[in-house]
């Protein structure tokens, strides 16, 4: 059990916790299941989108554990990739955008397509919505199954901010945490920045994390 799971337990809270410390909630639930149900897809391409921070990464993680497969960054894809990935079965792009050579990723997905093999493609937004100028490139973004990672619910915004702050050896109340879901707002991005400053000023001050450290933080 790690560490992580032992302070939910603590603070009894429900723990649900799978594979790595990746928390499932309503916010990513589809998105796991989809992971986790591989090959059982409806297709072989799978957009998953979702905005930073929001364990996009985690979960390509899992899955090439799980499974195995070729992972590139999309600014890393050039005419050797295309040959790299022969041997392998899954795909995995992460962070799309339209800075992307279309040509280059327009054969990419015909080799994976005609090979019949299984792509994965993380990025910001839906794949349909980037700006590509490449018709033929377009017409086979509308091919993927599309799953996005909400943002975080109540369930989700506690265990984030209770993970970050275990990483970094910090101790804090439950009732702290609730004081800062109700005001802290609902983004991966957000709740990122917060743990990052609460961190900074309890190092400084070279004390525990009160309300009025929170609220400092908070604006308020």
């Amino acid at each position: 059990m790690t560490d992580l799971n032992q302070l939910i337990l603590n603070f009894d809270y429900e723990q649900n916790f799978k594979d790595q410390d990746f928390y499932v909630s309503k916010s990513n639930h589809h998105s796991f299941q989809l992971i986790n149900s591989w090959p059982k897809w409806e297709k072989n391409f799978l957009n998953l989108y979702g905005e930073k921070f929001s364990g996009k990464t985690h979960l390509i993680n899992i899955f090439l554990k799980k499974f195995k497969g070729f992972k590139v960054e999309s600014s890393s894809i050039t005419n050797k990739t295309l040959t790299e990935i022969k041997v392998f079965e899954n795909i995995v792009i992460e962070n799309l955008n339209e800075k992307i050579d279309e040509n280059l990723l327009y054969t990419f997905l015909n080799i994976i397509d005609q090979d019949n093999k299984y792509l994965i493609i993380t990025s910001l937004k839906p794949i349909v919505n980037l700006n590509f100028k490449l018709n033929d490139l377009i017409s086979r973004t509308k091919n993927f199954l599309l799953s996005g990672i909400e943002n975080p619910d109540d369930d989700l915004m506690f265990a984030l901010i209770l993970k970050n702050l275990s990483d970094r050896q910090i101790s804090i109340d439950k009732k702290l945490i609730s004081f800062i879901i109700k005001r802290v707002e609902r983004s991966y991005g957000k709740i990122s920045d917060f743990i990052y400053k609460i961190d900074e000023i309890s190092l400084k001050k070279k004390k525990p994390i009160d309300f009025k450290i929170i609220k400092k933080v908070l604006g308020e």
